[in-house]
């Protein structure tokens, strides 16, 4: 499960060095994609193959499940790392996420999100509110059942 923030360094080439505690969630591919909130998604070959079958699944007929897939795939891109565990982030990717030579790279579960320090800062300011996230978070089921 993908856990915690880090922060690293983009290299002048564009490359992010992986968490040293998420490489062996990776170990069978990675995919770099935009997230829903001005972020980038990293997700495991695995995960990645269940999100895109489920895609895959909706109505082509449907021109805003035709907009999701769009946005889904075409700047989505595999990729691998190096002896050093780093990834090339592309320019198109650097640029939909306002990234620069800092990434703050968070764990969410089953896929991690890397975000710009401002952008990120902003999200904690969000999540850090209490009031907020109470009644943000108040229709969700987290009881045991």
């Amino acid at each position: 499960m993908f856990l915690g923030q880090y922060e690293h360094s983009i290299d002048e080439k564009g490359r992010l060095t992986v968490p040293h505690r998420f490489r062996t969630l990776l170990e069978n591919g990675i995919y770099l994609m935009p997230g829903l909130d001005g972020n980038l998604m990293l997700m495991p070959y695995e995960y990645f193959q269940r999100i895109s079958n489920k895609i895959a699944k909706m109505n082509m007929a449907d021109p805003v499940a035709r907009d999701y897939m769009r946005q889904f795939f075409a700047n989505t891109e595999q990729v691998t790392h190096d002896d050093v565990w780093r990834v090339l982030v592309s320019q198109n990717l650097r640029q939909l996420s306002h990234l620069n030579s800092t990434a703050i790279v968070v764990g969410s579960g089953q896929y991690a999100e890397i975000w710009s320090p401002e952008l990120w800062t902003g999200q904690l300011k969000k999540l850090n509110d209490p009031a907020a996230s109470a009644k943000k978070f108040a229709s969700l089921n987290l009881a045991d059942e």
